[in-house]
């Protein structure tokens, strides 16, 4: 088992019970106490977990999302597969716009080798598209959020007021046919919502694991969404009602 397979499996454990235990890991996943070890330093060094005698508990607080280091382990293949499928939705010469999140880095990672204009809205996806020898990379106004990387605040707002997009990736906190698209952070949510209003075609990109989770700030409508890409753990319920609304669904 690969060191990146078992950081997903603790991940899992963290998530479920709050707490995993050295010897239950090695026994389950047939490594030595010490591998075990030097994955949860390893976990907690990246603000992950918290080591304790014994094993490691999570650093989640209750109602709170996941740290970004967090969720960049959580279904990081189906991310991957999610962020190349999203991509190769646009075609040469389109203006987009990369939401902040794990997810949307992947899309930004795929979108660097072909010849776009991207706004990226976190620290992380402007990196990968950075040193794109075809991308045309333009910054919206705002801050850094220092634990999401995320690039937020009424600088955003005011800049995208007077911009038009072909296509906005769309990443969210949770989504339902109730409650619609959903973010933890406030700003983030308006910064989202700003993003929608300049773009033609809005393309949401979520694990299916999303579809089962809600936050507090509602970004939009499903019916506002053009286009869903997702993995086959999305709930086959809310696909096809999303499909009945009119919703484009793409699964990886």
């Amino acid at each position: 088992m690969s060191g990146n397979t078992r950081h997903e499996a603790i991940l899992e454990t963290l998530q479920s019970r709050g707490r995993v235990e050295v010897s239950e890991v090695a026994s389950a996943f047939s490594v030595s106490e010490v591998t075990v070890r030097r994955d949860l330093d390893q976990l907690a060094r990246a603000g992950i977990l918290r080591r304790v005698r014994g094993g490691a508990v999570s650093v989640r607080m209750r109602g709170e999302g996941l740290p970004y280091a967090m969720r960049r382990l959580e279904n990081a293949t189906a991310k991957e597969r999610i962020g190349a499928a999203a991509a190769a939705l646009v075609v040469d010469g389109e203006a987009v716009c990369v939401d902040s999140g794990t997810t949307a880095t992947e899309v930004a990672r795929h979108l660097a080798t072909r010849r776009l204009t991207v706004m990226p809205f976190s620290v992380q996806a402007l990196e990968v598209l950075a040193g794109s020898p075809s991308a045309r990379v333009i910054l919206p106004g705002g801050s850094v959020n220092p634990e999401e990387g995320s690039i937020v605040g009424p600088l955003v707002e005011q800049s995208l007021r007077g911009l038009r997009f072909d296509t906005i990736f769309l990443s969210c906190c949770g989504a339902s046919i109730d409650d619609g698209v959903t973010a933890h952070d406030l700003e983030d949510a308006a910064a989202k919502r700003a993003m929608i209003g300049a773009g033609r075609r809005i393309v949401l990109i979520a694990e299916g694991a999303k579809f089962t989770r809600s936050a507090m700030s509602i970004t939009c409508s499903l019916h506002d969404i053009d286009v869903v890409v997702t993995d086959e753990t999305a709930p086959a319920e809310v696909l096809d009602e999303l499909r009945a609304m009119g919703v484009e669904v793409i699964t990886v």
